[in-house]
């Protein structure tokens, strides 16, 4: 397949979809103003502290219960837990140095343990020390890094459970050899976030840029063995070609791409499909659509609802353009 730079957007339609952009919630508005346009730094950061105090930030703060917890539980199978509430809040880009988020996720260090919420053997652990699953440890070593918390005891035992073919795979204590798209952008984004947070050491890089040349050499969404589009992944029925937020524990191309551009990757022909295939669902409007939700409750809408035009999804795929558009 041939492939070919995204066609940039006409100079009005664009200053328009910025604009709507920056009508939104301050979660929004702030990464806008940081990555799309020429904001001055301290315009940036009143946006962002508004995250904490105002719109779908501070409603998610408001709901955390006096034990630490939201939806009851470290983690459940809808999106309402703690360690979901806590991912959404990084992807809001909540600031972990506000009193807000140093206060909420205090009380999460000091009072929530797994009880309850995962395998036995892990019910007395602390939150941030996690549980048994990479998928779920890699989330919340990921909220754990980037709010400031010690989780090199979920990242040394990420690092022993990578696969041969360089990725993750929550079925390999049952035996499965082959990485999972969907456990592997877990990992790599915790990677990533603790590198980030302490540093990064020669053991978690060269486990890191081993996980994302899996991504790579597989051009995010075709089956290494045969090329083939990988239509949907098998355990959850997501299709990777269709663009959500949140996207909690699932892979999607977009997800890949912009993991890829979070890490400073210099983009190569190896993604050029996936970003042809980011640019053809721009509308004409300029903007993207929330082309499917997981299901499940969370505490927030981040979105107008499924088939609408989606701010988070047009500012995730506005970046990623710009980064392949620009090399760096």
């Amino acid at each position: 397949m041939e492939t070919s730079p995204p066609k940039r957007q006409a100079p009005t339609l664009q200053s328009s979809v910025i604009r709507w952009l920056l009508d939104s919630d301050p979660s929004i508005r702030w990464q806008v103003m940081r990555d799309l346009t020429d904001a001055p730094a301290d315009k940036i950061a009143a946006e962002r502290a508004r995250v904490a105090t105002e719109g779908a930030g501070a409603r998610l703060l408001a709901l955390q219960a006096p034990d630490g917890r939201w939806g009851g539980a470290a983690w459940n199978r809808g999106w309402d837990s703690t360690m979901h509430v806590l991912s959404l809040l990084r992807e809001m880009g909540l600031d972990p140095a506000s009193d807000e988020a140093r206060r909420a996720v205090g009380l999460v260090r000091d009072r929530v343990t797994w009880q309850g919420c995962g395998p036995q053997e892990a019910d007395d652990n602390p939150f941030f020390a996690g549980e048994v699953e990479p998928c779920i440890n890699g989330q919340v070593a990921a909220v754990g890094a980037y709010f400031g918390q010690d989780v090199r005891g979920i990242v040394d035992r990420l690092l022993t459970e990578q696969l041969p073919d360089g990725g993750w795979n929550c079925e390999a204590a049952n035996g499965s050899t082959r990485s999972s798209f969907n456990t592997t952008i877990c990992v790599l984004e915790a990677l990533l976030e603790h590198e980030w947070a302490v540093g990064a050491s020669s053991e978690v890089a060269a486990a890191r840029l081993r996980g994302q040349e899996y991504l790579l050499e597989r051009r995010l969404f075709r089956r290494r063995s045969t090329g083939e589009v990988i239509e949907r992944d098998r355990k959850g029925g997501a299709v990777w070609t269709r663009f959500t937020f949140p996207t909690w524990w699932h892979y999607d191309v977009l997800r890949g791409l912009e993991y890829l551009r979070r890490a400073g990757v210099r983009p190569d022909e190896r993604v050029a499909e996936a970003i042809d295939l980011v640019a053809s669902k721009r509308g004409g409007d300029g903007r993207w659509p929330l082309e499917t939700r997981h299901p499940g409750e969370m505490l927030v809408e981040t979105d107008e609802g499924e088939g609408r035009p989606s701010r988070w999804n047009t500012l995730r795929a506005l970046r990623v353009l710009n980064w392949y558009s620009t090399g760096d």
